[in-house]
This record gives structure tokens, sequence and C-alpha cells, in this order.
């Protein structure tokens, strides 16, 4: 899979951690998580408070019984892109947990690519509130996700 990220903002406002994930992606020396490979999503922008996800839909991968896109599918496109943007707001030293994850399916999907933009609606000293549209390739709303997100420091985030 090809790594891909467009840098929308200027390095410096995004923390340091998320800056050389950002340097790695660039020089293919990172690669996506697991969860990415699987189902196919791919990381294409990142700033401060906003992160874009794609996947090309491929029913043979992610069908439900019912024959179109499995539901897990769009959480998960829309759990990364929320976190993702979440995490680009975090100083180096933190990190986060999500607290909560919810989602309203609007359309039915069999094929197409899906872009999923996550942004940070209030990023409190330790609660943050993201939202995330995922919209088809022809800009129609499928899927809009909400998450709460708790920021760990210290001894709270160590060894996540």
């Amino acid at each position: 899979m090809e790594n891909s990220v467009t840098e929308l903002g200027a390095a410096s406002q995004l923390s340091p951690s998320v800056t050389d994930l950002l340097a790695r992606f660039r020089r293919g020396e990172a690669t996506p998580v697991a969860m990415a490979e699987a189902i196919g999503m791919r990381l294409v922008e990142v700033e401060s408070g906003r992160a874009v996800f794609d996947l090309e839909v491929d029913l043979a991968r992610h069908a439900n019984p019912m024959g179109t896109l499995h539901g897990g599918v769009l959480c998960s496109l829309a759990d990364s892109a929320m976190g993702m943007a979440y995490a680009a707001t975090l100083d180096a030293d933190a990190t986060f947990a999500t607290l909560e994850l919810k989602i309203n399916f609007l359309r039915p999907m069999w094929r197409g690519r899906l872009t999923a933009t996550g942004r940070v609606v209030q990023a409190g000293r330790s609660v943050g509130l993201i939202e995330c549209d995922v919209v088809d390739d022809e800009g129609r709303l499928v899927a809009r996700a909400s998450s709460t997100c708790m920021t760990l420091r210290g001894e709270q985030g160590s060894g996540r």
C-alpha cells in the first residue's frame, strides 16, 4: 500500500510525535497499522485538528450479510480519521483514549471511494470532542460520527 500524506498546515503546528510520524511516512519508513492495511484505508491528509482517510470499497473484503458495506468498516474509517485529528493536537508527551464513539449510517455503499474527514470540535485540557463526515466519491454523506477522547499525560499515558 502506498504511503501518502499531504501536508496542509505547517509542520510546526503538529506535535513532534505526529510530525515525526508524517516525516517517516513521506520517506517510506512508516507502514500503516495492521488494521489500516487489513481493510485498505489510507491516510491522505493531516494537520492539527483535522485528518482525512480514504478507502476503496471492495465488497469481497468489506460486505455485510446483506451485501452492502459493513458498518464496522465505516466505523473504523471514521474512528481513524477522528483519532488522527485529535492526536495531531496533542503535545509530544501526551496520548489519548477514546471514551465513546457514535456513528449514524445514512446511505448504503456497494462500490466507490469513501473519504472520511475528522475534525476536532473542542479540545479541552482533558477531554476532546471530535466529529467525522464520511462521503462517497460524489460528495454524498454516507455516515456521520462523533467521538469523545480523554487526553492522557505522564503515567496515565505510559505504555500506550
